[in-house]
């Protein structure tokens, strides 16, 4: 018997059909004939196509895989509100039409239009910061481990920076504290042990003749101490700092800005409540509990945050118009706490009511046949943030060949990310938003039928 893979085509012959040429109003030729040679290349390696129609869907699917966009949407169906690995925080619709109109023309970034001179672009979001959090200055970079080696590379560089061994912490995607302090160049001096620091350890560092040119408070916001623990308060170690005109450096993570102790979630210090305290800088993402765009935001003292404003690494660390356009639409909703927690998606899925994720998906059980239950369920906040908080949900439960039902979601447009438990299919609705359950309900009917 012949093997059909030795008549395979040329690319010149598939080109010449009038399906496939038809694709060159879709794409370059070059995009088309790359198509057409990986579809050669998998005939190969497996079946040959036998019709001309399936040669022409063959062709056609791999142009668009071709011309698939790296960054997709995806539905986060996890239960995760701050999953990192898709994005972290979605923005609020006011923050994402700032950006359309920053985006569609040119803006005062740099450009002062009351004196009609050059402006700088580290004065927007700064009024704002200032009116949320009750420190005295405030800088935007492009995000938190930056702010953070901007400040320790500014204030202690080539001299030592004291820190609790208990906060050498991994952040995530293996960014670790003592790195991050290496490549800051500042000397990283360890203090007290892993479970319990006390104030005395502060003022042995601080007296022992050594060069302390900073003291760094990093918030243990992705995992928990319980036990035999003790640490020392921002405020008691700015009371021992102030004197000897030491700055405090607090890394507070989260960018929490008002309380959530109304919907369950309590222990998580906010950015007022770091400044209050006393420290001298206060560091934090702009895209986890803050729900805004990727941003290192630090609010502090004016002299301190001055200092860092005449570094030249703050030109390598700098964010764009599309980003302060993000990010001041974001902290103007927070003005108002409760037009924040409806508007900040982020804040909405972690305050949604039980019988309302019910209801969703009561509905999207029905729309999608018998193959689908409702089950209560368990989500978290994610994004190294309240770490010990499970959050009651709601999620849609499927069950049979799960693995392949899984992967027909993730691989399907747009990707459905959900999570196997227990031998089950969960699609959490905690972390699926009300717009998107139209597709959602879509996506799995297409799924369910494969």
């Amino acid at each position: 018997m012949t093997d059909p893979r030795r008549n395979l085509p040329s690319v010149n012959a598939l080109l010449e059909r009038d399906a496939i040429r038809a694709l060159l109003d879709q794409a370059p030729r070059s995009v088309v004939v790359d198509a057409v040679r990986a579809t050669i290349d998998s005939a190969r390696a497996g079946s040959v196509p036998g019709s001309d129609a399936e040669w022409s869907a063959a062709v056609s699917a791999a142009l668009g895989r071709a011309q698939r966009p790296s960054l997709r949407r995806v539905i986060n169906a996890t239960g995760v509100v701050l999953h990192t690995n898709l994005g972290r925080a979605p923005l609020a619709r006011a923050a994402i039409d700032a950006m359309q109109r920053a985006a569609t023309g040119y803006t005062n970034l740099e450009y002062d239009i009351d004196a009609g001179a050059r402006g700088s672009r580290y004065s927007h979001c700064v009024s704002l910061l200032r009116e949320l959090t009750g420190a005295a200055d405030a800088l935007v970079v492009n995000n938190n481990a930056s702010a953070l080696v901007l400040a320790l590379n500014t204030l202690a560089r080539g001299k030592d920076a004291v820190i609790s061994r208990g906060e050498l912490v991994e952040i995530g995607g293996s960014f670790r504290i003592p790195d991050i302090m290496e490549r800051s160049g500042a000397r990283l001096l360890e203090i007290g042990t892993t479970n319990r620091t006390h104030l005395t350890d502060y003022e042995t560092a601080l007296d022992g003749g050594g060069d302390v040119a900073a003291v760094l408070k990093v918030h243990r916001s992705n995992f928990a101490m319980e036990g035999f623990v003790a640490e020392v308060e921002g405020r008691a170690l700015a009371a021992l700092l102030t004197p000897r005109g030491i700055p405090l450096i607090h890394d507070l993570g989260s960018g929490l800005l008002i309380p959530l102790d109304e919907i369950g979630l309590t222990g998580e210090p906010t950015a007022t409540d770091a400044v209050r305290s006393g420290a001298s800088l206060v560091t934090m993402s702009g895209d986890k509990l803050l729900g805004g765009p990727q941003a290192g935001i630090i609010v502090g003292a004016r002299d301190v945050v001055g200092r860092l404003r005449e570094n030249p690494l703050l030109r390598a660390l700098r964010v764009d118009k599309l980003t302060i356009a993000a990010l001041e639409a974001t902290l103007t909703l927070y003005r108002e706490p409760e037009r924040a927690m409806r508007d900040i998606p982020i804040l909405a899925m972690l305050s949604r009511s039980l019988e309302g994720l019910r209801g969703r998906a009561e509905s999207l059980c029905g729309r999608v046949g018998g193959a689908a239950s409702v089950v209560e369920s368990s989500a978290s906040v994610g994004g190294g943030a309240f770490p010990n908080a499970r959050i009651p949900s709601i999620a849609m439960a499927f069950a049979g060949n799960v693995q392949a039902l899984e992967a027909r979601l993730r691989l399907g447009d747009p990707a459905v990310i959900a999570r196997i438990s227990d031998g089950r299919l969960l699609v959490d609705l905690r972390t699926v938003q009300p717009h998107e359950d139209e597709i959602l309900a879509t996506t799995l009917r297409m799924a369910l039928r494969s």
